[in-house]
């Protein structure tokens, strides 16, 4: 498996964006099938360049995570990344993870602070991390991986001063040794570009800054999910989702088309990569990478 660091070197050289989809481990035994049988062979036929999969509040889904990235290493060949969280891990614990990583071949992790269980305020484990900063640094000692962080064009959903005082913590990881940045999602381009502007022209990040893209499935779903990663529906979006009301098909099918829309515009002024938050659901991202021609 690469270093993703390399692949975004790669695709630089060649002028061609990284594509990436994100998966979170499901629930149930009938979902984990229906992710690892159907969705992801789906999504991996258009040749994507790494996946990622998600670790749950407080390391809630671990077993899981490292199950999934197995799979998808093994049976597809696929360089896949795994997240990694603060919450509810000491140092001590962090370190045996990494050791099972590195085991299972994987050579990528997206270092996060994570969310406390139960959507409750941030505590620091005794003998953890308080930052994620500090658990970059950390494996960037451990050695052996390519480190990403998160980035958030809104300003993270729990800092409570300002979107700019949020950003000066992306630079904190990126000097503890970050390779890459995986944004959260959004749907106004402006907030991605003012974000963007201000990390790399302001406080000289220098590393690839990747914006996170969704595909709206149903009205309902996208407003909840809003409000629990903090991000915005611009007024025009929110006026043509009530319009759709409970039609899930329709609602779907405006989500291909708005997210290939963002996904133009990104690409024409040189965004390094897609990072596409697939919700385990094959279709949608499929159909936009269709459209951008990039399946």
């Amino acid at each position: 498996m690469k270093f993703i660091r390399d692949i975004f070197a790669e695709k630089k050289a060649t002028g061609k964006p990284v594509v990436s989809f994100e998966f979170f481990p499901p629930k149930t035994e009938e979902g984990d099938r229906n992710l690892l049988e159907k969705q992801i062979p789906a999504l991996i036929a258009t040749r994507p360049d790494f996946c990622s999969v998600t670790y749950g509040a407080g390391g809630s889904t671990r077993e899981k995570t490292l199950m999934i990235v197995d799979r998808i290493q093994r049976e597809h060949q696929l360089t896949a990344l795994a997240h990694l969280t603060c919450v509810n891990h000491t140092q001590a614990e962090i370190g045996s993870l990494l050791e099972k990583f590195r085991a299972l071949g994987c050579k990528n992790i997206l270092a996060l602070r994570g969310d406390a269980p139960g959507g409750g305020e941030f505590q620091l484990t005794p003998g953890g991390f308080e930052f994620s900063s500090q658990l970059v640094k950390f494996i960037r000692d451990a050695g052996d991986f390519s480190i990403g962080v998160a980035g958030f064009p809104e300003g993270h959903i729990a800092n409570k001063i300002s979107k700019q005082a949020d950003w000066q913590h992306l630079k904190e990881k990126t000097d503890a040794g970050a390779d890459f940045v995986l944004t959260q999602l959004f749907f106004d381009n402006a907030d991605f570009f003012e974000f963007r502007d201000h990390v790399t022209k302001k406080l000289g990040v220098q590393i690839p800054i990747v914006p996170g893209i969704i595909a709206i499935l149903s009205a309902a779903q996208i407003t909840r999910f809003t409000q629990l990663c903090g991000s915005k529906i611009p007024p025009a979006l929110r006026a043509k989702l009530d319009a759709l009301g409970n039609d899930d098909e329709a609602a779907m099918k405006f989500g291909i088309e708005y997210a290939t829309q963002q996904c133009e515009e990104l690409l024409r002024v040189g965004v390094p990569g897609l990072h596409f938050y697939t919700l385990n659901k094959a279709h949608s991202t499929v159909q936009v990478l269709k459209n951008l021609g990039l399946a």
